[in-house]
């Protein structure tokens, strides 16, 4: 670690990668938060689109269906390719190239004539703007350690957190004054400005010295090492399988709340809301009340133990042990199992990215990676019973936070003393 004087010329900031960058606080956590919040924006904002989509390229729905898996699976594979680089070349080149990448793909996804290109550059708009989010913990990592990562990882969920909130009513907006390739211009207006802010305002937080030199092998062998840590993997996974639960809701709810239980779309559009504005808020009180006060596991078990008692209580009601549950009961279980991530997302970021400092940007990749590639598997899982049920939602849910907690229990082991990585 350099000393508090070294300084670099890359970027506006003068850093020693944790007093200068520090001293800009509010500044490098709304870049950083902008970095988070493009992917989710890139998803959710386009959802209100896909009919139009599906009629203006005279596709099938299922074929315009992939568009959404295809940014999803970029965002996975993006972020396994773009830590590793970050570690070996530092955080701020790969970022650049990557927003610059991103831009260009989601000016061409504004123009594709045909579903099957639509196809491949949203799979190339996933794969870069993976970048933001693998680099984005990585800065964190380079410039936080402990409680006060914790705390700065809270404060990126409630940014971040936001923009699935908005996104869909952005995307709305836009579509009441052009069509969907609308969607992909604006949004390659807000990747030119995050662009232009990163290149001026964020500077290298990963000094030459703290960088790994090798190619690709080296990058497997460091993932390999982190993999075999013990400890690591164990919070990667709790992570992971609580992040599925999450995507089971997110897959399982307009379906579970409209069809199965009736309610309007404006409904369904409150209780998201509501759950989204109930996991940041829970958030916040981590970063700010909890942290410090209590260790981060057991604010991060408490926040596993939550979810599973969410989980195990609209396992029973969906099956209709308590006879037939109506909406409200539900949704009460949704938004206190949302609202546990607050607690079991951030803490396991920052305690498994306390173990790694010497390769911040592969463990970021490996945590993005993994939630995501978890998520996907699960998702597809709520439905497998037909419409009628809510049950696999909720079985899928409480079957994720049950290996989460043993994840935690069995492989983490919080109440031993352990070493530093």
């Amino acid at each position: 670690m350099p000393e508090s004087g070294q300084t670099t010329t890359q970027g506006h900031i003068a850093t020693a990668p944790v007093t200068a960058a520090r001293r800009t606080g509010l500044l490098v956590t709304l870049v950083l938060g902008g970095l988070t919040a493009l992917p989710p924006l890139s998803m959710d904002m386009y959802l209100p689109a896909l009919p139009e989509v599906t009629e203006s390229l005279a596709s099938p729905a299922a074929t315009v269906q992939l568009t959404l898996t295809a940014c999803l699976a970029g965002m996975a594979l993006g972020q396994l390719v773009v830590g590793p680089m970050s570690d070996r070349w530092g955080r701020r080149r790969p970022l650049l190239i990557g927003m610059i990448v991103y831009v260009a793909a989601t000016a061409v996804c504004a123009l594709a004539p045909s579903a099957e290109l639509l196809i491949a550059f949203r799979l190339l708009q996933g794969l870069a703007g993976a970048a933001g989010i693998v680099i984005a913990r990585a800065v964190v990592r380079d410039l936080y350690d402990g409680v006060e990562m914790a705390r700065f990882f809270s404060t990126l969920m409630l940014i971040s957190g936001v923009a699935p909130i908005i996104a869909p009513l952005i995307g709305g907006q836009i579509l009441r004054t052009t069509d969907w390739r609308g969607v992909f211009h604006v949004l390659t207006v807000v990747g030119i400005l995050l662009t232009l802010v990163v290149w001026r305002f964020l500077g290298e937080t990963l000094p030459p010295e703290r960088r790994h030199a090798g190619g690709v092998g080296q990058a497997l062998r460091t993932m390999r090492g982190l993999l075999a840590d013990r400890v690591f993997t164990g919070y990667m996974l709790s992570g992971g399988l609580a992040f599925a639960a999450l995507f089971a809701y997110i897959s399982a709810s307009p379906f579970v709340v409209q069809e199965i239980y009736g309610a309007s779309p404006q409904t369904f559009s409150l209780l998201f809301g509501l759950n989204s504005v109930g996991l940041v808020a829970v958030g916040q009180i981590n970063g700010k009340l909890l942290v410090g006060r209590i260790s981060l596991d057991k604010a991060l078990g408490l926040g596993l133990g939550v979810i599973l008692l969410a989980a195990v209580a609209l396992v029973l009601m969906t099956s209709g042990v308590f006879g037939e549950p109506g909406l409200v009961a539900v949704a009460a279980g949704l938004f206190v199992l949302m609202s546990a991530m607050g607690l079991a997302l951030p803490n396991t970021n920052a305690q498994a990215l306390m173990r790694t400092p010497h390769a911040a940007g592969s463990a970021s990749a490996l945590l993005g990676a993994s939630s995501f590639l978890v998520g996907a598997v699960a998702s597809p899982l709520v439905g497998i019973a037909g419409e009628a049920t809510a049950v696999p939602m909720a079985v899928v849910q409480l079957v994720c936070a049950a290996l989460a907690v043993a994840c935690f229990l069995g492989m983490c082991r919080p109440w031993r003393a352990r070493d530093a990585a």
